[in-house]
């Protein structure tokens, strides 16, 4: 398990180092000079809260779901079938989950936190709200409990998701064919960039992580193109301190 968490980790950290080189090698918009120092490390600080949060909660809860499923699974769910089919099952409920982040009040004051990042790039893929981490790692120990998922697939998933959110988050120009063709099938830079696209209606679209196929099978794909000079962030609001930003969920809760 420890091998398997370290592999990982490094899996990881090499792909952020690449996404972070190219992005830079190759950008999408022009990176904003304003506040761009303080942002980075107000995503370092997001993410070093992530990483906490992950061994000391996330990961033992999963643990602990995985090993206390509600039935045992048959022979046939099991090897890579099995794997397969874990991992769309948890792109399914990690699509529904992101949605419910947007259209639950209480959800979406911890969410919010995420979409207030006024630009893209590799580095707003950590930034997250600890409480959003903390309500995301409890709604998903239903989904391993029901699914009887092992650990396994869960690490495997985790990894794939943390490639895919470094990538689609990157301020990465791919060249326009590519960037179309991937599109059909899994999240890219233009299609998660719309999402944080600045207007209520798009932020509430483009909802996948991993599969494009739950935004076109539940309606939820936008029409709106990426354009390079998209304001990012959430309409009407803007916030730029970190612990205003931590804060932010529990104020508007009063």
């Amino acid at each position: 398990m420890i091998n398997a968490t370290l592999l990982k980790a490094a899996l990881i950290a090499g792909w952020f180092a690449l996404m972070a080189g190219l992005e830079r090698v190759r950008p999408a918009a022009p990176r904003p000079s304003p506040h761009r120092l303080a942002r980075i490390v107000h995503n370092g600080a997001f993410w070093a809260q992530g990483a906490l949060i992950n061994p000391l909660l996330t990961m033992p809860i999963s643990l602990w779901a995985a090993s206390a499923a509600l039935w045992e699974r048959p022979e046939a769910l099991t090897g890579i079938g099995g794997l397969i089919l874990d991992l769309i099952l948890l792109d399914l409920w990690i699509y529904i989950w992101h949605r419910l982040n947007h259209v639950t009040p209480i959800l979406w004051r911890f969410h919010e936190t995420h979409h207030l990042d006024e630009f893209l790039d590799a580095t707003s893929a950590v930034r997250f709200h600890p409480g959003e981490l903390i309500l995301s790692a409890g709604a998903r120990t239903a989904i391993i409990l029901l699914a009887a998922v092992p650990i396994s697939s869960v690490l495997v998933f985790e990894t794939l998701v943390l490639a895919s959110t470094i990538f689609h988050h990157s301020n990465l120009r791919l060249p326009g064919g590519l960037e179309r063709a991937l599109r059909v099938f899994i999240v890219t830079p233009s299609h998660h960039w719309v999402h944080h696209h600045a207007r209520r209606a798009d932020t509430d679209s483009n909802y996948a992580t991993i599969l494009t196929v739950w935004d076109r099978l539940f309606g939820t794909l936008s029409a709106t193109a990426r354009t390079p000079d998209m304001p990012i962030g959430v309409q009407g609001a803007s916030e730029r301190r970190f612990a205003a930003l931590m804060a932010r969920p529990f104020r508007r809760a009063i």
